[in-house]
């Protein structure tokens, strides 16, 4: 923490230490009660922190209450005692010190809305959820940041199934705030370190970041890169395809992370490589699971059983190909998504296509391009 290190001189002696102790947040609200929201309340709750969870139903806000069970989104497992679920936002806001922001990224501007009247001045705000605003092209961050003006905005993000996180599986992810000169004079009273010391428990470990560009830039672009995982996968390809998706996607993340000023390391670690790899391995992801229906040859309209799913990456996917097209940035992989999902492209196809691209070097600085031996058998052919 701030306070253990933030007197270290450069030679590493210790130093006067003019930092103030980590002091974590009394009372927490989680705004939406779905899986993921529900699942970050028990993380709360555990953590000894006095848990308010605003939901709009009132069937699961009462079963939360009466039986600890979120019967919708968390069947089954029993969430900690404690948690007030509560359907007036104004109530659940009400004495809040920090809140986790906990819904579907194109709910955001309407939510931040609502929330607005009731927020305490200058209380923190993580946005758990992941994506990038259609139309606008904004990172989630700056839409909080417009309609919730005065507000510390930052996110928390990770390897983290819902499932797995409420059971109390060991858990850790990553929150990120942008750092003030102050906070970095005073790491341990910063947004980032409070929440992180309020979060963590001996099942949930938190990690501190003040890279919030690179984080946010992760988890939207993942979300796409999983569904491409997914569609190889129900084509039939491969641990090698999937190994190789996972590699070259990461590498399109940094791309796209880079233009926004967010670091490559941040895509390596546990918001960027350990999200990535978690979402794009297992069908528990809505994500991966859409992928591997599309990849069978399921319409997408009778993917999920006919059920009305949102899946972030297919929303993600038109965001993220327009802001690569203003930036003028190349990201195949999610090029070649957007083109299944939204421009009717063949699946097989599309990655024989992507697979036959010009041969290229993993070093940015070493510039080759080469035809691919398959280009250059079908051009032969011709």
């Amino acid at each position: 923490m701030g306070s253990k290190y933030s007197g270290m001189t450069h030679q590493g002696e210790q130093a006067d230490d003019l930092s103030s102790p980590a002091r974590a947040y009394a009372k927490i609200c989680v705004i939406g009660a779905g899986a993921w929201g529900t699942a970050l309340a028990s993380v709360a709750r555990r953590a000894g922190r006095e848990t308010a969870l605003w939901g709009r139903d009132q069937v699961t806000v009462e079963a939360i209450n009466s039986r600890n069970e979120n019967p919708k989104y968390l069947p089954g497992i029993s969430l900690p005692d404690g948690i007030a679920a509560i359907t007036s936002m104004a109530k659940a806001l009400e004495g809040a010190e920090a809140v986790l922001l906990v819904t579907p990224s194109r709910t955001l501007r309407a939510i931040c809305t609502q929330m607005r009247p009731h927020l305490a001045q200058g209380v923190p705000i993580a946005l758990c959820a992941k994506g990038i605003e259609a139309g606008s092209g904004y990172l989630l961050s700056e839409v909080a940041s417009e309609m919730l003006p005065g507000h510390r905005i930052g996110a928390l993000s990770g390897p983290t199934f819902a499932t797995e996180t409420a059971l109390g599986h060991l858990t850790a992810a990553t929150i990120a705030f942008q750092f003030s000169y102050a906070d970095r004079l005073d790491t341990a009273s910063s947004p980032a370190a409070r929440l992180a010391l309020s979060m963590g428990s001996e099942f949930f470990r938190p990690y501190i970041s003040d890279d919030l560009v690179g984080v946010e830039v992760s988890g939207a672009v993942k979300n796409v890169i999983a569904i491409a995982c997914g569609m190889m996968t129900g084509a039939g390809y491969a641990e090698n395809t999937r190994a190789a998706l996972i590699a070259r996607g990461m590498d399109e993340m940094k791309t796209l992370a880079d233009v926004f000023g967010g670091r490559r390391e941040t895509v390596t670690g546990l918001a960027g490589a350990g999200d990535l790899t978690l979402t794009c391995s297992s069908q528990t992801s809505r994500n991966m699971s859409l992928g591997v229906q599309l990849g069978k040859g399921i319409a997408r309209e009778k993917c999920f059983d006919g059920k009305a799913v949102v899946v972030e990456g297919e929303v993600n996917s038109v965001s993220v190909m327009d802001l690569a097209r203003r930036m003028n940035i190349r990201m195949p992989i999610c090029e070649s998504v957007y083109r299944i999902l939204h421009q009717g492209a063949d699946v097989r196809e599309t990655f024989a296509e992507l697979w036959s691209r010009p041969i290229e070097s993993e070093r940015r600085g070493l510039s080759i391009s080469l035809d691919h031996p398959i280009a250059m058998a079908a051009e032969a052919a011709e």
